[in-house]
């Protein structure tokens, strides 16, 4: 009698093993899971970081002139009245190779 409780015993221990490790909700899953959780947490830190540089770059315009003059400067190309605007274009590369077989 002992023996047969003792055969039943394992059999269920090897079954609860096999549903621990290979099925739903198991080891598996919980591995996949918290390596999707750390992925999540890796690419919110980088849109956190995102917004933040947004954050600071909204309240450098909103606050101070220097901000909207460079970017007027770099993205619109103005200049202020009594300044001359010089533009210093590079030759391109097909260009400045074609040159010297030209001579």
């Amino acid at each position: 009698m002992m023996r047969y409780a003792a055969l039943i015993l394992l059999i269920l221990l090897i079954g609860l093993q096999l549903k621990l490790w290979t099925g739903a909700g198991g080891v598996r899953d919980v591995d996949n899971l918290r390596q999707t959780v750390a992925e999540t947490r890796k690419a919110n830190e980088a849109l956190k970081a995102r917004n933040d540089a947004l954050q600071a770059e909204v309240l450098d315009l909103k606050e101070g002139r220097d901000a909207i003059e460079e970017r007027a400067r770099s993205e619109l190309g103005l200049v202020k009245p009594g300044e001359t605007f010089y533009q210093v274009v590079e030759p391109a590369a097909s260009d400045a190779q074609a040159a010297p077989q030209q001579k």
